[in-house]
Order: C-alpha cells, then sequence, then structure tokens
C-alpha cells in the first residue's frame, strides 16, 4: 500500500512553504483551530485527489497574495519502491500533476494511485444539505476504484453540458438531441448500476460499523433514489422532452440521483441527534474504508479530521478498537486537545508521530 514518507507544501492555503516527514503507522497533528491542521490533511488529501475536499473552486486554495502553489509528495508502494507525485496549479487555471517528473496526459489518470479516505466535520453537509453533496460522496468513492464509472460519468457530464446548452436555444435541432439522448443513455446504465452496487454492499457494512459504534442502539440504512430505477434515460428523456424546452435545462437524468440517509425508518437529518449524525458519518466513511480496501487489496490512507468532536468517550473508545482491530494503514488524526490525543494513541500504538500546529508551521514533537 502506498505509505506517504514526505510532503513538500507551497502556498497553499495558509501554508507558505513546509517540508514534513511521516511515520508509516499513525501521525497527531495537535493545534488550536485556526492554526492549519486541517490544511495539512486537506494537502495530503490533494495529492490523491487532484482536489480539495473541501473547497469546490481551486481559487481558495491558493495562499493570500499568491498566484501559485504547489504540493509534492515521496511515497513508499506496494512493490517497496518509491515513487514522487507532485501537483501544481497556477491563478490561470492550468494545472499540472506528475508522477517521477512524468506529466499525465490527463488529471484523471491519476484517481486512485493514492487511495484515500477522508473524515472530516465538513462530512455533515451530506446530511444537511441537497443530494449534489451524496452524490459527490458516491462519486469520489467510485472514481477511485473503477475507471469505467469514472469515464462514464466524465462524458456524460459533458453530454449534458452540450444537451443544456441546446436546451437554451429557440429551436433546438431535435435529430441532433436525439443523438445526444441515446449516448447519454448508453453512459447512464452502467454509471446507475454501479452506484446500485455500491449502496447494495455498503449498506450492510455501515449497519455493522454503526451497530459497534453506538451499541446497537439504532438501525441505519441508505436508500438510492433514481428516475432509472423506473425507465431508460432514453424513454425519460421523450417523456421530459417539453418540460426541458419549457425550463431550458434536462429535468431528468443521473444528475437527479439521491441517496437517503435513514435512522429507524426515518430521515437521519430530521431525527438524528449530533451526535447519532456524526456516528453515522463516521461509519458510512468506515465502510467506504472497507470497501476500498477490499477492493485494492490493501488499506487506503485515512485522514481523520477532528473525529473525536460531538462523540462521547464510549463512542469514542468503540471507533478507535475498530481501528485497531482492523488492518488499517498509515492515519493521520487532528485533534485541539493533545492531551486527549496522545491518552487515546499511545495505547493504541508506540509507532506514532506528534506534530505541533501555529499559524501554518508545523513542529515534530
Amino acid at each position: 500500500m502506498p505509505v506517504l514518507e514526505k510532503i513538500v507544501i507551497s502556498d497553499f492555503r495558509n501554508i507558505q512553504l513546509q517540508e514534513l516527514e511521516f511515520s508509516p503507522n499513525v501521525n497527531c497533528i495537535c493545534g488550536n483551530n485556526g492554526e492549519g491542521k486541517t490544511n495539512l490533511l486537506d494537502a495530503i488529501y490533494y495529492l490523491s485527489m487532484t482536489k480539495s475536499a473541501f473547497a469546490s473552486s481551486d481559487r481558495f486554495n491558493f495562499r493570500h497574495g499568491t498566484d501559485e502553489f504547489s504540493i509534492s509528495g515521496t511515497y513508499r508502494m506496494e512493490n517497496g519502491l518509491s515513487s514522487r507525485f507532485a501537483v501544481k496549479m497556477s491563478s490561470k487555471g492550468e494545472k499540472k500533476v506528475r508522477r517521477d517528473e512524468k506529466q499525465y496526459g490527463k488529471v484523471s489518470e491519476h484517481i486512485g494511485i493514492l487511495p484515500i479516505v477522508m473524515v472530516s466535520p465538513s462530512d455533515i453537509s451530506m446530511v444537511s444539505e441537497s443530494g449534489e453533496e451524496r452524490r459527490r460522496f458516491v462519486n469520489a468513492v467510485l472514481s477511485q476504484t473503477d475507471r469505467e464509472y469514472m469515464s462514464a460519468l466524465q462524458q456524460y457530464n459533458r453530454l449534458l453540458l452540450q444537451r443544456n446548452r441546446m436546451l437554451k436555444e429557440l429551436e433546438p435541432d431535435r435529430s441532433l438531441l436525439e443523438v445526444i439522448d441515446m449516448r447519454m443513455a448508453a453512459l447512464a446504465e452502467p454509471v446507475y448500476q454501479a452506484r446500485k452496487n455500491f449502496v447494495d454492499a455498503l449498506n450492510p457494512i455501515v449497519a455493522e460499523y454503526y451497530k459497534a459504534l453506538s451499541g446497537d442502539s439504532e438501525q441505519v440504512t441508505i436508500e438510492y433514489e433514481s428516475e432509472l430505477s423506473k425507465a431508460g434515460l432514453d424513454q425519460l428523456f421523450a417523456a421530459t422532452y417539453d418540460k426541458d424546452r419549457l425550463f431550458r435545462y434536462t429535468t431528468s437524468g443521473l444528475q437527479r440521483d439521491d441517496f437517503i440517509f435513514r435512522m429507524n425508518g426515518h430521515p437521519i437529518r430530521r431525527y438524528g441527534s449530533q451526535g447519532q449524525q456524526k456516528s453515522f458519518l463516521v461509519s458510512l466513511k468506515f465502510a467506504q474504508y472497507e470497501i476500498m480496501k477490499n477492493r485494492y487489496g490493501f488499506a487506503p490512507m485515512l485522514l481523520l479530521d477532528d473525529v473525536f468532536d460531538k462523540l462521547d468517550m464510549g463512542r469514542i473508545s468503540n471507533l478507535l478498537q475498530m481501528v485497531a482491530s482492523n488492518d488499517f494503514g498509515q492515519i493521520f488524526i487532528t485533534d485541539s486537545n493533545k492531551v486527549r490525543m496522545s491518552g487515546i494513541v499511545d495505547g493504541l500504538t508506540r509507532d506514532r508521530a506528534y506534530y505541533d500546529t501555529s499559524a501554518g508551521k508545523f513542529t515534530r514533537l
């Protein structure tokens, strides 16, 4: 499994220039809120996914007053050899991703090379906000494990943009629209099936982790809602053509899929407490981790950002027992409470490293 040995970060968020070496096991990043702990984890995530775990646009990732940022990391790969990965982004929108100084033909070719799972307080948006956040989560998992899925989804989204542009015209070319519709229908089917299979695989694992984390106090499930469960996309487009013309955009399709999180049959967003929602989201991410581990044959990197927030000590104890009892790979944990973190981590392993964070600077303790 890839292990991050060293990272160099330049002008990313509040980090001006930092070079850090890490433990292959557990790395603990301490410091007050707002000092840069999460930015370090996001830089590590960026190296894997070529985008931030938080910012929808790269313009939020440049350090104030700069027009370029770069992140590079040296990883020990599965074959025991080291590889260096680097991402450089300019304010002009040019993104370059390299492996051992050789640039990828497409940025997407890098996705899945360095598998990663991140648990953070921002995950709550999957519960509280629209289906877009839940689709983004599913896409991030499946894009790392299934290249055909990623390719089909990218092509679908490009055609969707083209279709929406045509619908804004006063008299769209119906014959060209039909060609686009057929191509989109062919691409939508494997995406739909992959999402359906993923949710089917996810449900029992999420339930198992939630049971261990919460003491079996509630039943949790995930439901996949898609218009494609009722008809093919070409049929849906034919049925909604007049509506699409009226609204001047595509009103049916994969972009309307949703994943409903339920607790005891009710939506978690309405009936779950903060602690229950956090427990569910942690269970969801750990289930993602297990599915990816089974798919790859080795453990992905795990980033736990402020994961102890809103979990009582009993749930924290259950969580860490799960971490210690499974074949987990390299782990990065942030916490503002250094005493709490050391008390927990020191009981898990001797192979750990501690870092103190202040104004975007990191000091190994």
